[in-house]
């Protein structure tokens, strides 16, 4: 019913940067929240960041100040522009959504998208 595809990950140098972008296909009436998770190899899916429908963003402290969320609600997009890369944020990067299917919500998940920072 809902797709998210996401794209934009790859392999970068150390300082480097990187933009993740994520679209929402379907039968979607509207989305509430978004945001991108990520698990590295051996370790817990963690929160990066989300953002509400019309809401303030969140991050977690490990990415304060290098990483920023946006959203065009138009394009139902979320994206995640990663900046000065290290490489514990190696990881696979999933985007996520919270949608309003007729008269239900559900959350929905991207297949995810490999980042590799290594010099």
């Amino acid at each position: 019913q809902v797709q998210l595809v996401e794209s934009g990950g790859g392999l970068v140098q150390p300082g480097g940067s990187l933009r993740l972008s994520c679209v929402a296909s379907g039968s979607i009436f509207s989305i509430g929240t978004m945001g991108w998770y990520r698990q590295a190899p051996g370790k817990q899916r963690e929160l990066v960041a989300t953002i509400p429908s019309g809401g303030s963003t969140n991050y977690a402290d490990s990415v304060k100040g290098r990483f920023t969320i946006s959203r065009d609600y138009a394009k139902n997009a979320v994206y995640l522009q990663m900046n000065s890369l290290k490489p514990e944020d190696t990881a696979v990067y999933s985007c996520y959504a919270r949608v309003l299917v007729t008269i239900r919500w559900g959350d929905y998940w991207g297949q995810g998208t490999q980042v590799t920072v290594s010099s």
